[in-house]
């Protein structure tokens, strides 16, 4: 099997996309499959689940149903889950516990996700992206990733995360203060556990890798526009001396005299390469600090 052969060749992902099966029970059938071959073999899930618009493409109920069924709960990720967005409510008061229960992780891309998404409507338009505060709300582990960057499906993206919170926030109306906060949790602290970084935060001995802004206040707007005042990764700063250490201990002096600072993981997950997400991200992941005030 392909599949069992990327393993072999050191792949740590295993992923899938079911609603691209010729049938809802082929799809099914890939998802049981492959997270079998993931209980067998240990690696991290990510599957891209029902990016569509079909509020009858389901396959994130069969992904929760086999994490628990294997004991994969904390490894599992669904990409995209847009179809949730078109669901009756009634059952995704049954679907949304399912997921939380299950401890499966959802990425919302919301980029690419209001680009593709309600190409059959024509007015009203859906928004296409997954109800991001309803399964934060029930304790879901939710991140946002850029998805495409520039290929055949969005040839518009820069990278840059901060771009992406900003998009999610205003796709899923969390532009409360509490809503701002949790958007930049969904590119940080939420990705690298969807990642399983290591060395990430803002403790003594973790890796010296983020990016300043220069911005006013964590639960205003123009956090999410914030210039960028200093980069660094792994200690080497453009312009820099380069002493890790140094930096976390003024990552950590800056989180002491109350300024904020945020690491900032890239969340990037392209369509055609699933198996290989995990090991893109971590090859291109950086670090996301950022100040409270600066003048």
């Amino acid at each position: 099997m392909k599949t069992s052969s990327a393993l072999d060749k050191g792949v740590d992902v295993v992923g899938g996309i079911p609603h691209f099966e010729r049938t809802m029970a082929d799809g099914a059938a890939s998802v049981k499959l492959l997270c079998e071959i993931a209980a067998e073999r240990g690696p991290l899930v990510d599957m891209h689940c029902d990016e569509s618009d079909d509020p009858l493409s389901r396959h994130i109920e069969t992904l929760a149903f086999e994490t628990q069924r294997l004991g994969l709960q904390g490894r599992v990720n669904g990409s995209h889950c847009t179809s949730m967005h078109s669901m009756d409510n009634y059952y995704v008061s049954k679907l949304i516990p399912l997921i939380a229960e299950s401890q499966v992780s959802v990425i919302a891309n919301p980029l690419i996700n209001i680009t593709l998404q309600g190409r059959h409507d024509t007015y009203p338009k859906r928004r296409g992206m997954t109800r991001v505060p309803e399964l934060m709300a029930a304790g879901v582990n939710v991140a946002f990733g850029h998805d495409c960057v520039m290929d055949p499906w969005y040839g518009m993206g820069s990278g840059d995360m901060l771009e992406v919170a900003h998009m999610g926030l205003h796709v899923a109306q969390m532009t409360s203060q509490k809503g701002i906060r949790a958007c930049f949790d969904a590119v940080t602290t939420n990705a690298a556990k969807v990642m399983h970084l290591q060395g990430y935060g803002l403790e003594v001995g973790c890796d010296a890798s983020f990016v300043l802004l220069q911005a006013h206040n964590l639960s205003r707007g123009d956090s999410l526009a914030g210039e960028s005042v200093e980069g660094m990764e792994e200690g080497d700063a453009a312009g820099g001396d380069g002493r890790g250490g140094g930096a976390v201990a003024a990552a950590t002096a800056i989180t002491n005299n109350q300024l904020y600072a945020f690491l900032f993981p890239v969340a990037f997950f392209p369509v055609v390469s699933w198996l290989l997400w995990a090991s893109l991200a971590k090859s291109l992941a950086i670090s996301l600090a950022r100040c409270g005030r600066y003048s």
